[in-house]
């Protein structure tokens, strides 16, 4: 009778263990979930007055014009992240929550209002970027478009809930720093959730930083970059989506 209690007791404490590590495993993994967003404010560039030139008849004036305009084909989103992580059941009620002062992880955007395949998630490649292109109407000026903008593959290795992007695999870029450009911060990258080149979305995710110094020196948690319709007569604005992974 002894021995049975025993092994009971062990059984008992096995299975204890064995809910513990799948309540492990499957915090670790959580994929990313919609964001309560506040926002802050929105604005964009003034355009600045003519320039004079007084010149006398009868002359030839030669010059050369620098210009900076406003670009109206992309868009930016720039914040903070607070929050904290939870171990709940479906209905969302938690037995424990841990308050996170410092954030690490990941903001995702994308046009679909689809629930992303986080499951099969993977860097976008050439023909899913110029698809988005086509989609969006950034052809007729291939100097600032999708594939001109994320040129280089130069990002630190993070995480998708369980799949694991490696370091420099997707098309990537870096925003600003205190109006420069830089290649360490703020690092944002091409992700693609399909199995084929013709259902998928394309996701901009960018890694949160901690309290960093950001495009206009104020200090952010992430900086991204997200094209907007190309066309000259577009007057509706694109919606997006946002996402946020807490690791």
């Amino acid at each position: 009778m002894e021995n049975i209690n025993e092994n009971k007791k062990r059984i008992a404490e096995f299975l204890i263990v064995l809910a513990i590590l799948i309540s492990l495993i499957h915090f670790s993994s959580a994929a990313p979930v919609g964001p309560v967003i506040t926002s802050i404010s929105n604005e964009t560039g003034q355009g600045r007055p003519g320039t004079l030139i007084n010149t006398t008849g009868g002359s030839i004036t030669t010059v050369e014009f620098n210009v900076t305009s406003q670009n109206m084909k992309w868009k930016a989103f720039v914040g903070n992240v607070s929050g904290k992580i939870v171990l709940s059941d479906s209905m969302n009620y938690s037995v424990y929550d841990w308050a996170l002062s410092f954030p690490s992880g990941e903001v995702y955007a994308t046009r679909s209002s689809n629930l992303i395949s986080w499951g099969s998630i993977t860097c976008s490649n050439l023909t899913h970027i110029q698809k988005e292109e086509v989609e969006i109407s950034h052809i007729s000026n291939p100097a600032d478009n999708i594939s001109a903008t994320f040129n280089e593959k130069n990002h630190d290795e993070f995480h998708v809930g369980t799949v694991k992007i490696n370091e420099d695999q997707c098309f990537s870029v870096n925003t600003n720093v205190n109006s420069q450009q830089q290649d360490s911060e703020f690092q944002e990258v091409l992700l693609y959730d399909g199995t084929d080149h013709q259902n998928g979305n394309i996701v901009y995710a960018t890694m949160l930083e901690q309290n960093t110094a950001g495009y206009n020196y104020r200090h952010f948690d992430f900086q991204m970059i997200v094209p907007e319709n190309g066309l000259p007569a577009w007057t509706s604005a694109t919606p997006y989506y946002f996402y946020v992974e807490l690791t």
